[in-house]
C-alpha cells in the first residue's frame, strides 16, 4: 500500500479472507482504495463482500504488487453511472477507527443488488 498507484495490493483477514485494494497513492504514503463488491463474474457466483468478491475472481496474494495495467489482473471501463446513483455512506466494518468509521468514504450504486452491506446503506 505503500507503493505508488496503479498496482493491487491484496492482504488476508482473519487468517481466511482476501481483501483487494487498488493502490492510489505516491510511493511512500499509504493510499488505496478497499473493492467490497461488484457484479459476479459468472451467475451464481457471489461477489458482494471483500472475501467473495476475491474468491469470485480467484484473487488471492500472489497477485498482491501487480500492475492493474497489465495482464493478470486489471480493471475495465463498464458504463458510466450516473451521478445520481451513485450513493456515499459511512465505512462499514471498522468501527474500531472512531471518527474516520463515520465518514463518507464508501461509495455505491445506489439500490445495487450486488452492494455489501446493510441495505440501509445501499
Amino acid at each position: 500500500m505503500f507503493e505508488a498507484g496503479g498496482i493491487a495490493y491484496v492482504y488476508l483477514v482473519y487468517g481466511m479472507h482476501h481483501c483487494f485494494n487498488v493502490v492510489t497513492g505516491d510511493r511512500g504514503s499509504p493510499a488505496a482504495v478497499l473493492l467490497r463488491a461488484t457484479e459476479p463474474p459468472a451467475a451464481g457466483e457471489p461477489a458482494s463482500g471483500p472475501g467473495r468478491l476475491c474468491r469470485a475472481f480467484r484473487i488471492g496474494r500472489d497477485e498482491s504488487g501487480c500492475s492493474l495495467l497489465g495482464r493478470e489482473v486489471w480493471l475495465e471501463e463498464g458504463s458510466p453511472v450516473g451521478d445520481r446513483r451513485v450513493k456515499r455512506t459511512p465505512r462499514i466494518g471498522v468501527s474500531y477507527a472512531g471518527d474516520w468509521a463515520r465518514r463518507p468514504y464508501r461509495f455505491v450504486i445506489r439500490n445495487h443488488g450486488d452492494a455489501s452491506g446493510p441495505r440501509r446503506l445501499r
